[in-house]
């Protein structure tokens, strides 16, 4: 289903993906700039210091066995007659790099382990959250010296060893942000297309969420050299002949009070090595904009007694809806928002569905569409859509086969209301138009590409193809509402559901956009469902209307009939008459639905 949903907002904390420009300013900022000069200087010492002082290092002055700093040593010598400074230059190099892969190792089994949940057998998600739960109970540090005491000791043990004690807190991290990720309409819209499980992950989910991991991963190797120094303090670490600052602040300590520059040295080494790295995860935090229980419900009611007969019927319908019920858990019971909702909407027609906020028109709709999810449940008589049963034993399920979610993608439509929030913020704009092509219109890539600039140019895209190469937040609204048109358009289908298509747009884009549905159905001969708040739009636009008052339609009639003043039912009333009038004498007071105000749920007939 060519569907358009809501991703994250950019303030979200899995947020965009910032631009080089965003970078650039923030690496000009005071902080960045310190923090590249630091981290400038500490690749020079970590690449170039075993070429240009290991030589010094190695080599044994036995006349100046543990000297203190002079000219020729400025901190000094070590037992050993070895100058302390180049040997704390050269050992830079194995000190960060142990740490940098710790993090690596952190980083890739945490992330692997936070978002294999998300598509493991639910058995196995239980046991790697458990395991996750018990891991996280015991401080870091203690799972590294455990680990590294049974891996044995040396560097490699050390890395090994710190990378796993890292895991469990970036997998707990993936995890939190990829599932407030997985949970949004967008997601939940690829599902239905058919996407895949991994696809989802690698395309919607970790593009999301790359950012705070980045920004995290640097704070955390500087935690990692910490911890890797320490462990070689212990003995756990590198091994004689070889040296790192660990093992150095280790055998400084016994001359410590006899001369304290090789310990205060490598302190200082091993501070600003940290510092370096905390301020780059805050320089990258800054850059990508991120600085700034459950109760056991009833079981669910497996029938309705608010069925009611549609009001009108279609002969050839594209979608044909029989006593549709949502409900959703509400405390130790069941609500239910949708009830009984029945009707038809013919092949090249253009039904309306007004009333007002609360009353089930998007529930109805995105129901409809099979893109409900738990812990909402969807039931009917009969879900018919374009010669496909999507009810079965009464249910409207929220995971469709792949036949089923094909049919859906190609033969329907659907545009969320929401223009700035319905493309994943992280995917190039044609990507995603592409993407229905991809899926389901069994195009290559470069096909696919094409088609997608030719339906943006179809939608009114100026300069389709170089805007097929920018992000969603490069479009205006009434253009990102133009994409998800151009979505539904890269198959032919037989159905488009706009929900609320016109809001947060001015007037000019609105009439634009209505224009553009417009043509849409005479060209293509696509049924139309429009969900609106404004009666007169509907009124003027579709050949019939739906009212929806409480979950339920309560009045079916055609457009004529509606603008002629011929409602029947008390609330449709209600509705034209609070539409505002250039007739209305100056002063007059708006006609408005009190609050208070009850009205029967009970439809009326059509007079056809």
């Amino acid at each position: 289903m060519a569907t358009t949903s809501m991703p994250p907002s950019t303030s979200d904390v899995a947020g965009s993906p910032a631009s080089r420009h965003t970078v650039f300013v923030a690496l000009r900022s005071p902080l960045g700039i310190v923090t590249s000069l630091a981290l400038v200087a500490l690749a020079f010492f970590a690449i170039f210091g075993p070429m240009i002082w290991g030589g010094t290092a190695a080599v044994a002055d036995l006349t100046q066995l543990s000297a203190k700093p002079s000219a020729e040593h400025l901190l000094g010598t070590d037992a050993g007659g070895h100058d302390v400074l180049a040997q704390l230059l050269s050992a830079t190099q194995l000190s960060v790099v142990t740490a940098i892969l710790a993090t690596l190792i952190g980083v890739s089994v945490g992330v692997t382990l936070g978002l294999l949940p998300t598509v493991a057998p639910r058995w196995m998600a239980r046991t790697v959250n458990g395991v996750l739960g018990v891991t996280l109970a015991f401080p870091a540090l203690l799972l590294a010296i455990v680990v590294s005491i049974v891996l044995g000791v040396g560097a490699v043990s050390v890395t090994v060893a710190i990378g796993l004690a890292m895991a469990p807190a970036f997998a707990r991290l993936t995890q939190t942000l990829g599932s407030s990720v997985a949970g949004r309409d967008f997601v939940a819209a690829a599902r239905i297309l058919g996407v895949g499980r991994f696809r989802i992950l690698t395309r919607h989910v970790l593009p999301n969420v790359r950012d705070p991991l980045i920004v995290n991963a640097s704070i955390s190797a500087g935690t990692a050299l910490v911890a890797a120094t320490g462990l070689s303090f212990l003995g756990l670490g590198v091994q004689a002949p070889r040296y790192d600052w660990g093992r150095m602040l280790n055998e400084s300590l016994d001359g410590i009070y006899v001369n304290a520059a090789p310990s205060l040295g490598l302190a200082a080494a091993i501070v600003f090595a940290g510092v370096t790295f905390a301020l780059l995860g805050e320089s990258l935090s800054r850059a990508f904009g991120l600085h700034p229980p459950a109760r056991r419900l009833r079981r669910h009611p497996a029938s309705s007694t608010d069925a009611v007969v549609p009001l009108h019927v279609t002969d050839d319908p594209v979608l044909r809806v029989r006593d549709l019920r949502v409900s959703t858990p509400r405390g130790t019971t069941w609500a239910t928002p949708v009830r009984g909702v029945s009707f038809d909407v013919g092949r090249g027609e253009i039904v309306g569905v007004v009333g007002e906020s609360g009353s089930g028109k998007s529930l109805t709709c995105m129901a409809v569409a099979a893109l409900l999810e738990a812990p909402l449940k969807v039931a009917a008589s009969s879900v018919h859509f374009d010669g496909t049963e999507l009810a079965v034993d009464g249910r409207v399920s929220d995971r469709t086969s792949t036949s089923l979610a094909q049919h859906l993608g190609t033969r329907m439509a659907f545009v969320f209301q929401d223009p700035s929030t319905s493309l994943n913020p992280a995917v190039h704009v044609g990507t995603q138009v592409a993407e229905v092509g991809l899926l389901h219109g069994g195009l290559r890539r470069k096909d696919a590409h094409d088609r997608a600039i030719d339906r943006l140019n179809a939608v009114r895209i100026p300069d389709a193809a170089r805007r097929a190469r920018r992000y969603p937040h490069e479009f205006s609204g009434g253009m990102r509402q133009r994409t998800m048109m151009a979505m539904g358009l890269m198959s032919k289908p037989a159905l488009l559901i706009a929900d609320e298509p016109t809001t947060a747009l001015d007037v000019t884009v609105q009439r634009e956009v209505m224009s553009l549905l417009s043509e849409i159905n005479e060209v293509n001969g696509t049924a139309l469902l429009l969900v609106s708040h404004d009666i007169a739009l509907v009124s003027s636009f579709c050949t019939r209307v739906l009212v929806m008052y409480r979950g339920a339609i309560v009045e079916d009639l055609s457009a004529e009939e509606l603008a002629a003043g011929c409602a029947q039912h008390p609330y449709t009333r209600a509705l034209v008459e609070a539409v505002p009038h250039l007739e209305a004498e100056p002063g007059t007071e708006f006609a408005t639905i009190a609050e208070d105000v009850e009205f029967p749920t009970e439809p009326v007939r059509s007079r056809s």
